[in-house]
């Protein structure tokens, strides 16, 4: 009869359901004391919760009769807890005292990450939503913050594992109650060891049956290398190290547009002479303005966008058997960190003036640095600016961005001997490189954008004319 019961109620909760339920439970009496524990306990499942809770209260004891207003008192304090959980919060699971620590959402294309390290021990006091461990991504590190304020009680998973949304890694005490500052597990395996050793004197030893032992075979001898072969380092100076997640995205993407673009790549050379008095004659009052420094990068990008402008192939893309043109310029600036290549994208740059463009740059190489770029910050891109020149790169071809057609490369300024009217004289010139997929964009097309690089850089004043 109980079986009937515990079925009909978790099948839905119908009201015809509830009735048979509370005319069973007025006619049911404990056959023995067997079965006294069974109808002490009846599991009930309303429609419309998620968990099934343990109602014991509602069980009839003893062959008592259970009222009807006991019945909605109870189901009134379910709802009320089924309340609760939908309000808690989404990255946690509370069970009382305890909370457990979860990986937050990471991104729509994001689906896992690798646990890189946890910035808290079992036993330190953390605060709300403070980081206590770093999850990273193909694209960026995330950091999982605590739910609550308490005490770290437990370290589920360990450094290195690959965890999704929603995983436990860590379970956190409010209170503070019952945590340990040490792990036990040492002291317990040495206590427990001479124990066992103890019980392994009292145990009499039984003498085994000789086993007939086949005779072993001669293993063949190293094969001798030969002296062309060349002989590795020995294996006391090697280190093994994985690869991280970005470092490892990093390169499919680099191989695959190696794969799949015709690359080609077109040099020029730009006198920078005009665009460094520029910036030093007006750095000062630049600053003052605007409250940051003028650089050479948002001369580029400006320079860039005209270029683009003008030759709006370069801005395109294949897709399929279709060209992509598009009405809006995003550009992307590589930008190496300690952990690998990031681009983050300065978005419609064509609607931005000099000031914009600088402050914009820094906000992005700052979060870039402190690994606190978010892949939103990231995502899109219609054309790339590498620049080399920082790490004092003469000359280099760079490789295509996916899914842009072509990236822009800049390199290190040198003073060269340069004719200018009939004269020899010393200018500092730059060396500047233009990768793009010659499935979709011609030489020319590819030359005329260059030229008007250049053309911008050695006299600004053509973005004023706009010639």
């Amino acid at each position: 009869m109980l079986g009937v019961i515990r079925r009909r109620v978790a099948s839905g909760g119908s009201s015809s359901s509830s009735s048979i339920l509370k005319q069973s439970l007025q006619t049911i009496r404990p056959v023995s004391s067997s079965t006294s524990r069974v109808s002490e306990e009846i599991l009930i499942h309303p429609r419309g919760f998620g968990h099934v809770r343990k109602f014991s209260c509602l069980a009839p004891l003893r062959g008592r009769a259970i009222s009807s207003r006991t019945m909605r008192e109870g189901v009134s304090n379910m709802e009320l807890t089924a309340s609760k959980l939908i309000l808690s919060r989404p990255f946690s699971s509370d069970s009382g005292d305890l909370v457990d620590a979860v990986v937050p959402f990471m991104g729509e294309s994001i689906t896992d990450g690798t646990l890189a390290k946890f910035l808290k021990n079992p036993g330190d006091r953390v605060e709300v939503d403070e980081p206590i461990a770093q999850i990273e991504t193909d694209k960026v590190t995330i950091d999982v913050a605590s739910p609550e304020a308490g005490v770290i009680k437990e370290l589920i998973a360990k450094e290195g594992d690959t965890v999704e949304p929603g995983t436990k890694i860590a379970v956190i005490s409010k209170s503070g109650e019952g945590v340990a500052h040490a792990a036990p597990s040492e002291n317990t395996s040495k206590q427990s060891a001479p124990e066992m050793k103890d019980e392994e004197k009292i145990k009499p030893k039984v003498e085994a049956s000789p086993v007939p032992v086949k005779p072993k075979t001669p293993a063949p001898p190293p094969p001798k290398r030969s002296a062309t072969e060349p002989q590795l380092p020995p294996k006391e100076k090697e280190r093994r190290v994985p690869m991280t997640r970005l470092r490892k995205r990093v390169a499919t993407r680099l191989k695959d547009s190696q794969n799949t673009f015709a690359l080609l790549t077109t040099f020029n050379e730009v006198d920078m002479t005009n665009l460094m008095k520029l910036r030093s004659e007006y750095k000062d009052a630049f600053v003052e303005k605007h409250g940051v420094k003028l650089g050479l990068m948002s001369g580029f990008i400006k320079a860039a966008v005209s270029g683009l402008q003008n030759q709006p192939i370069i801005n395109a893309v294949i897709d399929g058997d279709d060209i992509i043109y598009r009405d809006y310029i995003d550009i992307s600036i590589a930008v190496g960190t300690p952990k690998g290549l990031v681009v983050p994208v300065i978005r419609n740059a064509e609607k931005m003036n000099f000031a914009e463009i600088e402050k914009e740059i820094n906000t992005l190489a700052k979060k870039a640095n402190d690994g606190t770029i978010s892949i939103d910050e990231m995502a899109g891109g219609s054309f790339t600016i590498s620049n080399g020149g920082v790490y004092g790169s003469l000359l280099s071809t760079p490789i295509i961005n996916p899914p842009q057609s072509a990236i822009l490369g800049m390199h290190s300024i040198v003073s060269r001997p340069m004719v200018v009217g009939g004269n020899v004289v010393p200018r500092p010139m730059m060396y500047i490189a233009l990768t793009y997929d010659h499935r979709l964009i011609d030489g020319r097309e590819a030359v005329f954008f260059l030229r008007r690089i250049k053309d911008v850089v050695e006299d600004p004043r053509r973005l004023l004319l706009d010639v």
